[in-house]
């Protein structure tokens, strides 16, 4: 039954015609289009005008791991270990994340933390997937007590996982 020319449906009775709906298509295609290509441009212009640098990234997650510490977050902890990672932790390198974590889940035992770090420097391979961080680790008390030394992995773009893990006690000066 057809539609009435006062009907708002006027235009579907129209859209009956073999030529017509295939103009129709081709016009709703070109709408999406269109659609499209105004909905990527809003978005590059929308975007941050820069991306953070990896040397960014890496400080950035360097003190959201140490973050982990502070807020007694084992899981959290877990999330930054590599597969692969390797701690010198203990009397033997302890070499993949289950026996890292396995070790590490001591300090998260207790209610306050054992001790803190915070990055100082951080420095990336010219091809940008591997960093060294490295900074001071203080005591419950606030005194500096060793440096530590970490080495990431960039995962994916973005996404950095600590690899290796070293610290040293810091040598004072006879005047300290």
């Amino acid at each position: 039954m057809p539609f009435g020319k006062e009907s708002p449906y006027h235009s579907l009775d129209i859209m009956s015609n073999s030529n017509n709906r295939r103009v129709a298509m081709k016009l709703k295609s070109l709408l999406s289009l269109v659609g499209v290509i105004f909905i990527t441009s809003c978005t590059v212009i929308t975007s941050p005008p820069s991306e953070l640098t990896a040397q960014q990234q890496v400080f950035l997650a360097e003190k959201a791991f140490a973050t982990t510490m502070r807020d007694r977050d084992f899981a959290a902890f877990g999330n930054f270990i590599d597969q692969e990672a390797v701690f010198f932790t203990g009397p033997e390198p302890l070499r993949g994340k289950s026996k890292v974590l396995a070790w590490w889940a001591r300090y998260f035992n207790d209610l306050n933390a054992p001790f803190s770090w915070e990055p100082d420097q951080v420095e990336v391979v010219k091809s940008g997937n591997l960093a060294l961080s490295t900074g001071l680790v203080y005591g419950p008390d606030g005194a500096r007590i060793a440096r530590f030394n970490s080495i990431w992995r960039q995962v994916e773009p973005g996404v950095w996982m600590v690899i290796f893990d070293k610290g040293s006690p810091l040598k004072l000066k006879a005047s300290e």
